[in-house]
């Protein structure tokens, strides 16, 4: 039992090894006087999105604490990036793998699943956690359980995480402790490991979490209430919560920014033209609510970096937020938001929509 641990430890820190870090990309925005703004471009990690750190960081959390054996099935329940990542560790390590995956997430997603061996069974968004447990409790699996788990498997301290990463990657720049960072929530651990990082750095800058319309973080931050629930699930697939899971930790957050979903499709759309590349929705989140601080920065002539994230590609979302009748047939209209990013983009002023 223990060599085997060892083995898979060994297999992972492996992999590990053999990728590079991912790219810090600098956004070039003429109109900006004193600002600048930075992505941290996680769709360069070997499984296309930010959440293979958290599944390498989970599947080590499962090694270290004896959960997981040569003979474990793993469980998880995701919306598709998690348990993308996660099917990818597990073939790694000869692992059986089972998805708990919400009715409606992404073809491109599923086929990825499916690519690193994993088998997904479809719920109705409310049902995942319920299903997962029980689906490893009856196989005598893992449940690897993202939601509680994210913001405890990550070592905050350091370990070459991803708020080291970002901070160590903007040393040499004019501004190198960053203003703000701004990112979005789906379990909450990214949020708990750049701020706790922060906080133990005793760094001056400031956390700012985006969310996506469904989502009940945003109320919970404003309100405290644990027991927040929402009858509805996020369209931002990866982003936002029906619930306040266990790992979104708010007392490390300085501020959250409601992204509505239409702003969201529409800074992606944007972000193609400036940057020549697709990305997921989250980052369109992520860039609306950076746009908005970068905007009030350079309205109070305060000089400053503003770090955001590409959390994943936009290949997965080809048949959905890039297709324009998909956006249609749901009731999306995003030209005006494109109009108030393009003169964004002009004047450096991101007016109120």
């Amino acid at each position: 039992m223990r060599d085997w641990v060892n083995q898979a430890i060994n297999r992972i820190e492996s992999d590990f090894k053999r990728s590079s870090d991912t790219h810090l990309l600098k956004v070039e925005l003429p109109a900006l006087r004193n600002v600048s703004l930075y992505l941290k471009d996680e769709s360069t990690h070997p499984t296309g999105s930010l959440k293979h750190r958290l599944a390498r960081s989970l599947f080590l959390y499962g090694l270290c604490n004896g959960y997981i054996d040569k003979a474990t099935t793993i469980v998880e329940s995701s919306s598709g990036n998690t348990a993308i990542s996660e099917a990818y560790f597990a073939r790694l390590l000869g692992l059986p793998f089972i998805a708990v995956v919400p009715k409606g997430t992404s073809q491109e997603k599923i086929d990825m699943i499916t690519f690193y061996d994993g088998k997904c069974h479809f719920v109705e968004p409310k049902d995942i956690y319920f299903e997962a447990g029980r689906i490893a409790s009856e196989l005598k699996g893992h449940y690897m359980d993202q939601f509680t788990y994210a913001e405890r498997a990550t070592d905050w301290r350091g370990n070459n995480n991803i708020a080291e990463s970002i901070f160590a990657q903007m040393s040499l720049e004019p501004s190198p402790i960053p203003g703000w960072i701004i990112v979005s929530a789906g379990t909450g651990g990214t949020s708990a490991t750049i701020g706790r990082f922060i906080r133990y750095k005793r760094l001056s800058t400031h956390l700012c979490i985006a969310d996506p319309e469904n989502s009940v973080f945003f109320d919970y931050f404003q309100n405290g209430n644990a027991d927040l629930t929402s009858t509805r699930s996020s369209r931002i697939e990866g982003i936002g919560r029906p619930r306040v899971e266990p790992s979104f930790i708010s007392s490390v957050i300085d501020r959250m920014i409601k992204v509505p979903d239409e702003a969201s499709y529409a800074t992606i759309h944007f972000l193609e033209k400036l940057l020549n590349r697709r990305c997921g929705g989250s980052t369109g989140t992520n860039l609306y609510a950076a746009f908005q601080i970068i905007s009030e920065l350079e309205r109070h002539d305060q000089e400053a970096s503003v770090v955001s994230m590409i959390c994943d590609g936009g290949e997965r979302y080809l048949d959905t937020y890039y297709n324009d009748s998909w956006l249609k047939a749901n009731g999306f209209n995003i030209e005006p938001y494109i109009s108030q990013l393009e003169e964004f983009h002009e004047t450096g002023v991101m007016r109120t929509h």
